[in-house]
């Protein structure tokens, strides 16, 4: 009796295991960040761009250095410019009680009040030859090269990320497509047998396929849930999944020329702008280290009033048999500063900007050799992918054709199952390739973009 009860037992718990095991052709579930309930959005890749550059960090970081390098001109424009300020004071002082003068030695009075504009000018090298305001002008074109560089940067990988997904939801339906066909295939092999024209091992081979296909399906469906959480990651602060993406990978797209493209990277190249602006920005250290070597005047104006009375006219407290006299008058001071000693540091300086000088140079020079020989680089390889992408196209077609002639040979009898099998794969990995073909040009097209700015 114990040993009937071990044995029921062992049976229940086996067959339990067999409840609670996952069927092995059931679609897998995976793990989704939560969403809205909403159908989702038919995202181009323009939108894909437009929303990863809004949450971008590192692209919004650049275009706040950049806001700030604008605001900075404007602070600079306005340095070498007069500046004019208007100021009221009143001098309240204690009285020594014999004369009207104040206690202070400066008072002439109890009540002294103080009104005017004064104006303030300095004239030097610096402001003469507009120093400050050429620097900060290359140091906004920096800002703007930099802003511009990250933007191009996160568009590649937007873009690449973008066509990942689109050709992993084409693996995918080509996966699906190959599950069907070869189920047909089964159901042929099973037919045949049952009719005494197939041997058995046909149909285990055929079953042995669909597994096989089965597998890619389930890899295929991991493939678009990882690219799909990768591209929403840039997209979308909370990572919404709620979006489709538009594949356009058949639409043709242009591919300038060589001298257009060159003649587009000299001129829209963030690269080689932020490495001239480097320069420029070098420069314009040289120039104010020379200007501080230079003489510097400056002028201070006032016109207004300094009396013991807030009026246009008032009698002096130290002399009030003078009787009303005016108070609106004006004066300025010129303050003409001449270096004499400073112990060589001025020099040095001017030294370590020239050398900050040459090292810009070097810097534009050779962006200027790596942008000449990327663009080189990513050109062929667009070319080369756009040949690759219509090889692959015959590719397709002519393994589509093999797979259904060897389909009408084994149903007649003329071919054997391998032969079948063989074209299948052959006709999966054709229409693989060319997916991943087109990608690849659209990618590589998105690289020449860094370099030359949209086309």
């Amino acid at each position: 009796m114990r040993r009937m009860a071990f044995v029921l037992i062992l049976f229940l718990m086996g067959a339990h295991a067999r409840a609670q095991s996952a069927d092995p052709n059931a679609p897998l579930q995976f793990a989704r960040p939560r969403g809205p309930a909403a159908p989702p959005a038919l995202i181009t890749l323009q939108d894909a761009l437009a929303r990863a550059r809004d949450i971008d960090v590192s692209v919004q970081l650049a275009r706040a250095e950049a806001q700030i390098a604008r605001e900075e001109v404007r602070q600079a424009e306005a340095e070498v410019r007069p500046s004019v300020a208007y100021t009221t004071d009143y001098i309240g002082t204690q009285g020594n009680g014999v004369t009207p003068n104040g206690r202070y030695v400066g008072a002439d009075g109890v009540h002294v009040y103080r009104s005017g504009v004064t104006v303030h000018q300095e004239v030097s090298a610096h402001t003469l030859l507009k120093t400050g305001f050429l620097r900060a002008g290359a140091a906004r074109a920096l800002a703007d090269a930099k802003a511009e560089i990250a933007q191009r940067g996160l568009d590649f990988t937007v873009s690449k990320r973008y066509y990942t997904l689109v050709e992993a939801q084409r693996r995918y339906a080509t996966a699906q497509q190959a599950v069907q066909q070869v189920q047909r295939f089964v159901d042929v092999t099973q037919q045949r047998e049952t009719a005494g024209e197939a041997a058995h091992s046909d149909v285990v081979k055929a079953q042995i396929q669909l597994q096989q296909q089965r597998r890619a399906f389930q890899d295929a469906g991991l493939a678009i849930e990882n690219t799909r959480l990768d591209l929403a990651v840039l997209l979308s602060t909370n990572i919404d999944e709620n979006f489709s993406v538009v594949d356009d990978l058949d639409m043709p797209k242009n591919l300038p020329s060589f001298d257009e493209l060159q003649a587009m990277a000299e001129k829209e190249n963030p690269d080689l702008k932020a490495a001239d602006a480097s320069f420029r920005l070098a420069s314009s250290g040289v120039r104010g280290a020379r200007n501080a070597l230079l003489p510097s005047l400056s002028i201070d104006g006032h016109y207004g009033i300094e009396a013991n009375a807030f009026k246009r006219y008032s009698t002096r407290a130290e002399d009030p048999s003078l009787g009303a006299l005016p108070n609106m008058g004006y004066s300025f001071t010129l303050s003409l500063s001449i270096p004499v000693l400073d112990w060589g540091a001025n020099k040095s300086k001017l030294r370590v900007a020239q050398a900050r000088e040459r090292m810009a140079d070097f810097e534009l020079t050779q962006a200027r050799r790596e942008v000449s020989g990327n663009l080189y680089a990513f050109y062929n390889e667009a070319i080369a992918a756009r040949a690759s992408v219509d090889l692959s196209r015959i590719s397709v077609d002519l393994a589509a054709d093999s797979l259904r002639l060897i389909n009408l040979r084994y149903q007649a009898g003329e071919s054997g199952v391998l032969e079948v099998v063989d074209a299948q794969n052959t006709l999966i990995d054709a229409r693989n390739s060319y997916d991943e073909a087109q990608m690849r040009f659209r990618v590589s097209v998105a690289s020449l973009q860094t370099l030359t700015g949209g086309f």
